[in-house]
């Protein structure tokens, strides 16, 4: 599936109507250059699950769970940002792995293609490039 986007609004409209759709257990792996929009589209997530908290990449923290409320499954969401790793190994060091296909959790991986290794069959990949008009979304399960 495509899906492209115009304006950093609609990526982020995008996103959260994409995380209303969301039941639990979902592993997403975003790829794409920097700048690309993979931190935008975590944000919209995360409004889509009416987390309130400022979202930042966690570029040097590797990993933030943020817990939801409200929702009748999904408890956690969980961002990481693989960039620094220097090998799947490290994802599990974080203890990431601890999330993978929790049914009360859904997981989002910024640069996933660095620990593409590690992670469970079921993961979504989008990737997300730019063209003259804005983004364009690609999803694939590899």
């Amino acid at each position: 599936m495509k899906y492209n986007t115009n304006s950093e609004k609609e990526t982020l409209t995008f996103a959260k109507k994409y995380a209303k759709n969301l039941q639990g257990g979902e592993i997403i792996g975003l790829v794409g250059n920097l700048g690309a929009g993979k931190t935008v589209f975590t944000k919209g997530l995360a409004v889509g699950f009416g987390i309130k908290k400022v979202i930042t990449s966690p570029t040097f923290v590797l990993m933030k769970v943020y817990l939801i409320k409200g929702h009748k499954q999904i408890k956690h969401f969980v961002h990481i940002d693989a960039y620094r790793l220097k090998s799947a190994k490290d994802l599990e060091a974080i203890g990431a792995i601890e999330y993978f296909n929790r049914l009360d959790s859904v997981v989002v991986i910024e640069w996933a293609d660095r620990v593409k290794k590690i992670l469970p069959k079921e993961t979504v990949f989008i990737t997300i490039s730019h063209n003259n008009n804005g983004r364009i979304f690609n999803f694939s399960s590899e």
